[in-house]
């Protein structure tokens, strides 16, 4: 799976950070979780972050997935 890319995020003078994704607000985070996303980011690689915290790390195998023997609908009535 490539790497996570095209998260960018931003703090506003309110506190509050939002993460975008390609131009599209991912995720908006207040108070202290804003500051614990801060500090992950600082600590550790920013796009892994922003991409586990918006639940976009994900992507990517579910086709793989969905198009496995097991997973297709239709099945012969094995189990």
């Amino acid at each position: 799976m490539p790497p996570p890319r095209g998260f960018v995020w931003a703090r506003r003078t309110d506190g509050t950070v939002v993460v975008t994704h390609h131009g599209r607000v991912a995720a908006t985070l207040r108070g202290g979780r804003a500051e614990k996303f801060l500090a992950e980011v600082a600590a550790g690689d920013p796009q892994l972050v922003m991409a586990r915290w918006t639940g976009s790390y994900r992507f990517g195998n579910e086709r793989t997935a969905r198009d496995h023997p097991r997973n297709r609908s239709g099945r012969t009535g094995r189990r």
